[in-house]
């Protein structure tokens, strides 16, 4: 089975996000992936409900839309609103994941939890019939470009795992520094959705980058 891929759309280029997402549009992306920054959860700001409206505006892919914020709750119904498919909320940033996760669901978006690298996956187990897609954080949340944390790998198996013997049909996500080396083994342990930034949009052909990705089998 061939990996989803989704690439971020905060390592594109800005001045022409239209053009960026029409070329995503041509490419052999399941989703585009659009982070969400605050600068109080993580250490950087991205862009907010204006600008999801505008990729939206434009996109064929269905957005995949990543929370790195705080207070997430009260922001549900608008993302949503913009245009959001999927919806991921950090679980270091929900005082009552379960109830945030029911909220996802009624608004018809599919629910996202997503958890940074410091975090284990094993606390989500009590919730994980609830999950539609875990976000597997491979790097510190905030910037692009960071190195690949290689405990990753570990991560999958063990949610993989936990997916196996709840019977759930969860998804697992890694977004930070994938590249055609690591790709394939992240599929072997477990991985369904492959997040790529700016190792898709700083590519010489970045629609052949993706079809690359999209090829990936495990090893």
């Amino acid at each position: 089975m061939k990996p989803f891929i989704a690439p971020s759309i905060l390592a594109a280029d800005f001045a022409n996000i239209q053009s960026e997402v029409e070329m995503l549009n041509s490419s052999e992306a399941d989703y585009i992936h659009v982070d969400i920054m605050d600068g109080i959860f993580v250490p950087n700001i991205s862009f907010g409900i204006p600008v999801t409206e505008a990729i939206k505006k434009h996109a064929q892919k269905p957005l995949d839309v990543h929370l790195m914020i705080q207070n997430p709750d009260q922001y549900l119904e608008a993302f949503r609103n913009a245009g959001a498919a999927v919806i991921s909320v950090h679980y270091e940033a929900c005082t009552h994941l379960h109830r945030t996760l029911q909220a996802i669901k009624q608004l018809g978006a599919k629910a996202g939890v997503a958890i940074n690298p410091h975090t284990p996956v094993e606390l989500l187990v009590d919730v994980l019939e609830d999950i539609d897609v875990v976000i597997i954080m491979s790097v510190n949340p905030g910037f692009g470009g960071q190195k690949f944390i290689e405990n990753t790998y570990s991560k999958v198996k063990r949610l993989d795992s936990m997916i196996l013997e709840k019977g759930t049909e969860t998804l697992i996500e890694i977004d930070g520094g994938v590249n055609l080396e690591n790709a394939p083994k992240l599929l072997s342990a477990g991985a369904d959705i492959l997040v790529a930034g700016s190792f898709v949009f700083s590519a010489p052909d970045p629609v052949q980058t993706i079809g690359e990705l999209k090829s990936i089998t495990m090893v």
